[in-house]
């Protein structure tokens, strides 16, 4: 089977890559892009750790094939720090110690921004129900969702900037 030819954005930079057919946009990450932050908890769309943005859209990149990448913009967590300095939400998790072994981390991560790009205010509700779909079993989400939180009021008030 011959492979396709992919021509996409990733973290804004264009970016052209060769996947088979049935190649997950999680494998042409880790693979052939080289992008390990996306992690593979459970292959079935179930854990979250695989999460990244299409278009600014929250997927499940080992639910997606590689190949429907064509065109479209790809947010990973790779791009979120600007050079040295961590996202606000980075910086926050890390404060609120919303960490443990890393795996939910970059998909705890992503979920987070894509929430807050669509919802500058969330309740702590809105927060919880968001990040539903994103499994973390060594934090217990509280410090995760406060970390959240802490994020968008700081965002809300001008006091942290985002990505461009």
């Amino acid at each position: 089977m011959a492979k396709l030819h992919v021509t996409t954005s990733v973290n804004g930079e264009p970016v052209e890559f060769l996947c088979e057919p049935y190649e997950t946009m999680l494998d042409a990450l880790r693979g052939q892009l080289g992008l390990t932050g996306s992690k593979e908890g459970c292959a079935s769309g179930d854990c979250g750790a695989c999460s990244i943005t299409l278009d600014g859209r929250l997927v499940c990149s080992c639910l997606m094939l590689a190949a429907e990448a064509e065109g479209h913009e790809i947010g990973t967590i790779e791009g979120m720090a600007r050079g040295e300095k961590l996202h606000p939400l980075q910086q926050k998790f890390l404060e609120h110690a919303a960490l443990q072994c890393g795996i939910c981390t970059s998909g705890m991560l992503v979920a987070s921004e894509a929430l807050l790009a669509r919802n500058s205010n969330p309740t702590e509700e809105e927060v919880r129900f968001w990040l539903a779909g994103n499994l973390c079993r060594c934090t217990g989400y509280d410090k995760i969702v406060r970390a959240v939180m802490e994020t968008a009021a700081e965002m809300r008030q001008g006091m942290v900037e985002t990505r461009p």
